[in-house]
C-alpha cells in the first residue's frame, strides 16, 4: 500500500471492536490449546484429552517433566565424586547415567506408578491415558517391562565401562526400581502412608540418582550415603507438593496423604519446613567442614525459596502448586549442585 492510498474509516466502531476482541479470544484459545498439549506430553496436570498418537500417549505415561531432578541428581553426584573430569568419555558416561536416572527407570516408575492409579486418576485426572481409555493394559504392561529390563540392562553396561569389580550402578538400578514398585503396588503401597510414600519418593528423587552418578566416577562410601538420605528428607517436602493435586480422590479412597492426613494449611507448612530445614542442615554441615563459602551460597539459596513459598505456596497451595515449583524449586536443585560441589571438594 502507498502513502497516497487512503484508509477507509469503519462505518460501525462497535464491529470494528467486536472483530478485534474475537480475534484475541481465537489466539488466546489456540495459544491455551497449545499449553495444554505441551502440559499433555510433558505428564503435568492440566492436559489436554484426546490424544490418539501411541507414541505421544507412551511419552505422556512416562511424564517427562520428573525425569529432570533425577539428571540432575546424577550431575550432583559427579560432582560430589570428586573425579569428574571434561572428556569426551566422561560426558558420555554421565548421559548414560542421565537416559538411566530420567527416560528409562523414572520412566518406568511413572508408568507403573499410573497402572496402579487408574482408579484414583479416574477421579483426579480423568484425562490421563489409562482411565481415558487412551491405551490398553496389556500395552501399559508391555512398557514397564520394557522400560525395566532396558534399564537394568545400561546400568550393568555402564559398571562394564567404568571398569567395576562390583556392579554398583546395576545394584542401584535394580534396588531403585524394587522402591518404585512397593511405593505404587500392593499390598505394601507405600504412597497409602504420607510419611513413607513421600519419603521413598523424595530419596529416588535426590539419593538415588546421587548415588549413581557418585558410584559411576568414584567410591560409594557410607558417609555419602548417610547426607544423602537426609538430604532426602528436602525431597520428601518436595514430594508432599504432588500430593495438593490428588486431595479429593485420595481422600475417597482412603490413602493416607499429608493433605489428607494434616489438612491442607497444616500439610503445606510441614512440606516448606521440611525443604528448609534440611537444606539449611546441609550448610550446617558444610560449615563443620569448612566448606565456607559453598555454605553461604546454599543460604542465600534459601532467600529466594523461602519467598517465594510465602508469597505462592502457603497462600494457597491447592491452586499454586505448579507455579511454586516452577518458581521455587530451581533454586532448591541449584543448592543440590553447591552440596555436591563442597563434598567433592572436601574428598568426603
Amino acid at each position: 500500500m502507498s502513502e497516497s492510498t487512503p484508509i477507509p474509516p469503519n462505518s460501525n466502531p462497535a464491529e470494528a471492536v467486536d472483530s478485534v476482541i474475537d480475534n484475541s479470544s481465537e489466539a488466546g484459545t489456540v495459544a491455551t490449546s497449545a499449553g495444554a498439549k505441551t502440559r499433555q506430553l510433558l505428564g503435568m496436570k492440566g492436559a489436554a484429552p484426546g490424544e490418539t498418537d501411541l507414541w505421544k500417549i507412551r511419552l505422556q505415561l512416562m511424564k517427562p517433566i520428573t525425569w529432570i531432578p533425577l539428571i540432575w541428581g546424577v550431575v550432583c553426584g559427579a560432582a560430589s565424586s570428586g573425579n569428574y573430569t571434561w572428556t569426551l568419555e566422561n560426558v558420555l558416561k554421565a548421559a548414560a547415567c542421565m537416559l538411566l536416572s530420567g527416560p528409562l527407570l523414572a520412566g518406568y516408575t511413572q508408568t507403573l506408578n499410573d497402572f496402579y492409579d487408574r482408579e484414583i486418576d479416574a477421579i483426579n485426572e480423568p484425562y490421563r491415558p489409562i482411565p481415558s481409555g487412551a491405551i490398553s493394559v496389556p500395552q501399559v504392561v508391555t512398557q514397564i517391562l520394557v522400560l525395566l529390563v532396558s534399564g537394568i540392562s545400561l546400568a550393568y553396561v555402564l559398571d562394564v565401562w567404568a571398569g567395576h569389580a562390583f556392579p554398583s550402578v546395576a545394584v542401584l538400578a535394580i534396588f531403585g526400581s524394587f522402591i518404585s514398585y512397593i511405593y505404587s503396588a500392593p499390598p505394601l503401597k507405600l504412597k497409602q502412608n504420607g510419611w513413607l510414600g513421600n519419603y521413598a519418593l523424595g530419596a529416588s528423587y535426590i539419593a538415588l540418582p546421587w548415588w549413581a552418578g557418585h558410584a559411576l566416577f568414584g567410591e560409594l562410601n557410607w558417609k555419602v550415603l548417610i547426607l544423602t538420605l537426609i538430604y532426602s528428607l528436602a525431597g520428601l517436602g518436595i514430594a508432599i507438593v504432588n500430593d495438593f493435586k490428588s486431595v479429593e480422590g485420595d481422600r475417597q479412597l482412603g490413602l493416607k496423604s499429608l493433605p489428607v492426613m494434616f489438612g491442607v494449611t497444616t500439610a503445606a507448612w510441614i512440606c516448606v519446613l521440611m525443604i528448609d530445614v534440611f537444606q539449611g542442615f546441609m550448610a550446617a554441615y558444610l560449615v563443620s567442614i569448612h566448606e565456607n563459602l559453598y555454605a553461604a551460597i546454599l543460604v542465600l539459596l534459601l532467600v529466594p525459596q523461602i519467598t517465594f513459598q510465602d508469597m505462592y505456596f502457603l497462600r494457597d497451595p491447592l491452586k499454586n502448586d505448579v507455579k511454586y515449583q516452577a518458581s521455587a524449586q530451581p533454586f532448591l536443585v541449584l543448592g543440590m549442585l553447591v552440596v555436591g560441589l563442597a563434598l567433592g571438594h572436601a574428598g568426603v
